[in-house]
Protein backbone atom coordinates (compact mmCIF):
# COMPACT_ATOMS: atom_id res chain seq x y z
CA UNK A 1 0.00 0.00 0.00
CA UNK A 2 1.37 3.41 -0.92
CA UNK A 3 2.16 5.73 1.96
CA UNK A 4 0.05 8.55 0.47
CA UNK A 5 -3.04 6.32 0.28
CA UNK A 6 -2.54 5.23 3.86
CA UNK A 7 -2.24 8.76 5.22
CA UNK A 8 -5.29 9.88 3.28
CA UNK A 9 -7.45 7.53 5.37
CA UNK A 10 -6.80 9.13 8.74
CA UNK A 11 -7.86 12.32 10.43
CA UNK A 12 -6.14 13.85 13.41
CA UNK A 13 -7.88 16.28 15.70
CA UNK A 14 -5.89 17.74 18.54
CA UNK A 15 -7.76 19.35 21.41
CA UNK A 16 -5.83 21.22 24.07
CA UNK A 17 -7.11 21.23 27.61
CA UNK A 18 -5.43 24.02 29.59
CA UNK A 19 -6.35 22.46 32.92
CA UNK A 20 -4.66 19.14 32.27
CA UNK A 21 -1.88 20.47 30.02
CA UNK A 22 -2.39 17.33 27.98
CA UNK A 23 -3.49 16.78 24.41
CA UNK A 24 -6.49 14.64 23.52
CA UNK A 25 -5.79 12.81 20.29
CA UNK A 26 -8.58 11.54 18.05
CA UNK A 27 -7.49 9.38 15.12
CA UNK A 28 -9.71 7.81 12.50
CA UNK A 29 -8.73 4.93 10.20
CA UNK A 30 -10.89 3.78 7.32
CA UNK A 31 -10.70 -0.02 7.16
CA UNK A 32 -11.81 -2.31 4.39
CA UNK A 33 -13.05 -4.71 7.04
CA UNK A 34 -15.06 -7.58 5.66
CA UNK A 35 -15.94 -8.84 9.12
CA UNK A 36 -16.93 -6.66 12.04
CA UNK A 37 -16.51 -9.72 14.28
CA UNK A 38 -12.83 -10.02 13.36
CA UNK A 39 -12.22 -6.33 14.00
CA UNK A 40 -14.10 -6.41 17.30
CA UNK A 41 -12.11 -9.43 18.50
CA UNK A 42 -8.90 -7.66 17.45
CA UNK A 43 -9.59 -4.54 19.52
CA UNK A 44 -11.26 -6.08 22.56
CA UNK A 45 -9.68 -9.43 23.45
CA UNK A 46 -6.26 -10.51 24.73
CA UNK A 47 -5.63 -12.75 21.71
CA UNK A 48 -6.68 -9.92 19.40
CA UNK A 49 -4.39 -7.38 21.10
CA UNK A 50 -1.51 -9.85 20.83
CA UNK A 51 -1.81 -9.71 17.06
CA UNK A 52 -1.07 -6.00 16.76
CA UNK A 53 -0.93 -4.04 20.02
CA UNK A 54 1.33 -6.00 22.39
CA UNK A 55 3.53 -9.09 22.41
CA UNK A 56 1.51 -10.79 25.12
CA UNK A 57 -1.66 -9.87 27.03
CA UNK A 58 -3.31 -11.36 30.09
CA UNK A 59 -6.76 -10.44 31.38
CA UNK A 60 -8.05 -11.01 34.90
CA UNK A 61 -11.42 -9.56 35.80
CA UNK A 62 -11.26 -6.09 34.20
CA UNK A 63 -7.46 -5.67 34.41
CA UNK A 64 -5.45 -6.28 31.23
CA UNK A 65 -1.68 -6.62 31.50
CA UNK A 66 0.17 -5.77 28.28
CA UNK A 67 3.71 -7.06 27.76
CA UNK A 68 6.26 -5.79 25.24
CA UNK A 69 9.61 -7.52 24.93
CA UNK A 70 11.02 -9.31 27.96
CA UNK A 71 10.75 -6.58 30.58
CA UNK A 72 8.21 -3.88 29.68
CA UNK A 73 4.61 -4.20 30.81
CA UNK A 74 1.67 -1.97 31.79
CA UNK A 75 -1.70 -2.65 33.34
CA UNK A 76 -4.94 -1.12 32.17
CA UNK A 77 -8.44 -1.34 33.56
CA UNK A 78 -11.37 -1.79 31.21
CA UNK A 79 -13.60 1.10 32.26
CA UNK A 80 -16.18 0.92 29.47
CA UNK A 81 -17.25 -1.54 26.84
CA UNK A 82 -20.16 -1.90 24.44
CA UNK A 83 -19.84 -4.98 22.20
CA UNK A 84 -19.22 -4.15 18.54
CA UNK A 85 -19.03 -0.47 19.39
CA UNK A 86 -16.16 0.56 21.70
CA UNK A 87 -13.76 -0.42 24.45
CA UNK A 88 -12.26 2.15 26.82
CA UNK A 89 -9.28 1.43 29.05
CA UNK A 90 -7.33 3.43 31.62
CA UNK A 91 -3.66 2.86 32.34
CA UNK A 92 -3.38 2.17 36.07
CA UNK A 93 -0.04 4.00 36.33
CA UNK A 94 -1.39 7.25 34.83
CA UNK A 95 -1.42 10.19 37.22
CA UNK A 96 -4.60 11.66 35.73
CA UNK A 97 -7.48 9.29 36.45
CA UNK A 98 -9.67 11.10 33.89
CA UNK A 99 -7.50 10.01 30.95
CA UNK A 100 -8.13 6.84 28.97
CA UNK A 101 -7.57 5.29 25.60
CA UNK A 102 -10.44 4.10 23.51
CA UNK A 103 -10.93 2.03 20.37
CA UNK A 104 -14.27 2.56 18.67
CA UNK A 105 -15.88 0.95 15.62
CA UNK A 106 -18.15 3.14 13.50
CA UNK A 107 -19.44 3.05 9.93
CA UNK A 108 -18.72 5.49 7.14
CA UNK A 109 -22.23 6.29 5.94
CA UNK A 110 -21.16 6.99 2.36
CA UNK A 111 -19.06 3.89 1.72
CA UNK A 112 -20.38 1.60 4.47
CA UNK A 113 -16.74 0.86 5.36
CA UNK A 114 -15.74 0.38 8.98
CA UNK A 115 -13.91 3.24 10.68
CA UNK A 116 -11.63 2.52 13.62
CA UNK A 117 -11.44 5.53 15.91
CA UNK A 118 -8.66 5.82 18.47
CA UNK A 119 -8.80 8.31 21.33
CA UNK A 120 -5.74 8.78 23.52
CA UNK A 121 -3.93 11.46 25.55
CA UNK A 122 -0.34 12.70 25.50
CA UNK A 123 1.82 15.62 26.55
CA UNK A 124 1.54 18.30 23.86
CA UNK A 125 5.17 17.86 22.83
CA UNK A 126 4.69 14.08 22.44
CA UNK A 127 1.41 14.17 20.47
CA UNK A 128 3.03 13.63 17.06
CA UNK A 129 5.04 10.68 18.38
CA UNK A 130 1.89 9.10 19.78
CA UNK A 131 0.08 9.60 16.46
CA UNK A 132 2.96 7.89 14.65
CA UNK A 133 2.89 5.02 17.16
CA UNK A 134 -0.84 4.49 16.62
CA UNK A 135 -0.35 4.65 12.83
CA UNK A 136 2.28 1.90 13.06
CA UNK A 137 0.06 -0.19 15.32
CA UNK A 138 -2.99 0.17 13.06
CA UNK A 139 -0.82 -0.66 10.03
CA UNK A 140 0.10 -3.91 11.81
CA UNK A 141 -3.61 -4.49 12.53
CA UNK A 142 -4.39 -4.02 8.82
CA UNK A 143 -1.74 -6.55 7.79
CA UNK A 144 -2.68 -9.05 10.51
CA UNK A 145 -6.40 -8.99 9.74
CA UNK A 146 -6.20 -8.36 5.99
CA UNK A 147 -7.95 -4.98 6.14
Amino acid sequence: MKKSNYLATRKVRLTFDDIMERTKIHLEYLLKATSKSILWASISTPSGWEGWFADRVSLKDKIATFYWGKTEHREAEIIGIRPFSYIRLRWLDDENECEYFEMRMTNNELTNDVVLEIIDFADADEANDLCELWEAQVDTLRRTCGF
